[in-house]
């Protein structure tokens, strides 16, 4: 990863509720669920575009007060990037959470950043489509806002 390398949070078409000890991120487009924990979540809202992994790195090791091996910077970086949370992705930097956990030793692992994902279901509604072609594929649908009226756009609705 680039020293230089300022990455971007993506904030559009997302919902974030922050918790006690994580945040939760909804993507709206990809209709998946984020987990952060602490570390991850740190580096996600550091993620302001004038921030380097360096400057990442101290602000981390400031707030907990204690030495952090910039690779856990750039492991957080990529899992972020994976899902698709980070708007400015650069080459991922090629490690992997077993050789970071090795390098740093076992004292730093609660500092091990963590997104955990899952797709969620979309809800019933969402699940019924009010696309229409005639006025008659409308009637089973009654979700939708009308039952008789196939609209201009291909949709039951007024």
């Amino acid at each position: 990863m680039d020293p230089k390398f300022k990455p971007v949070a993506r904030t559009e078409g997302l919902v974030v509720q922050e918790m006690p000890d994580e945040v939760l991120v909804y993507d709206m487009k990809s209709n998946e669920a984020h987990c952060l924990n602490t570390t991850a979540a740190f580096i996600w809202q550091s993620c302001s575009g004038s921030n380097s992994v360096a400057d990442i790195e101290r602000m981390l090791a400031t707030k907990n007060n204690a030495a952090i091996d910039v690779d856990l910077v750039r492991l957080g970086i990529d899992e972020l990037s994976t899902r698709g949370l980070i708007s400015n992705p650069a080459p991922t930097s090629g490690l992997n959470r077993r050789e970071v956990l090795k390098r740093i030793g076992l004292a730093s692992v609660i500092a091990v950043p963590v997104v955990a994902s899952l797709v969620t279901p979309k809800s019933a509604m969402a699940a019924t489509s009010c696309a229409c072609v005639n006025p008659g594929d409308c009637l089973p649908q009654t979700s939708c806002p009308s039952t008789t009226n196939c609209n201009a756009g291909g949709k039951c609705a007024p």
